[in-house]
């Protein structure tokens, strides 16, 4: 995830798990993470679908 402010990496195997983060706020993180939550299905089926299982 990248912005204006900062950027973050997030892992999402095998959980959601902040794997680096460039200047992003703690609120800023934890609004990135409820994103995630929301669409996880979506990103591991795009994952798969480009990569292969």
């Amino acid at each position: 995830m990248k912005c204006q402010h900062g950027e973050a990496k997030f892992w999402l195997d095998p959980q959601i798990e902040l794997a680096k983060n460039y200047k992003l706020s703690r609120k800023e993180l934890n609004e990135v993470e409820k994103i995630i939550e929301e669409h996880y299905e979506k990103f591991i089926k795009a994952w798969e679908e480009h990569f292969g299982n």
